[in-house]
């Protein structure tokens, strides 16, 4: 009954070099790729986070009763976010970050 226990210890140690060369060769491939990436993502949360904040902010937007209830879970990243933006002072009157 030892006979198959070394190939199974065998086969479970190919399949994680296996998963673990597929990581290291995702990793090499997506690196020059990475700062663009962010970049994308982070443009993209500012386009998200104006279009929430677009109404508070005096720009007219026609989904401010779906944008409305998101604006308590954004309000931590609100400061980051309008530093980003080149404001140095919170835009918004009912609300100081600074």
């Amino acid at each position: 009954m030892s006979g198959p226990r070394p190939a199974v210890r065998l086969i479970g140690r190919l399949r994680r070099w296996y998963r673990r060369a597929g990581d290291l060769g995702a990793a090499y491939y997506n690196a020059p790729y990475r700062a663009a990436i962010a970049r994308a993502r982070r443009d993209e949360e500012d386009l998200f986070m104006l279009m929430v904040f677009s109404e508070t902010l005096g720009i007219p937007n026609p989904a401010t009763w779906y944008t409305l209830e998101l604006q308590p879970l954004l309000l931590d990243r609100f400061h980051d976010w309008h530093k980003r933006m080149g404001m140095p002072h919170s835009p918004l009157d009912h609300f100081r970050c600074c």
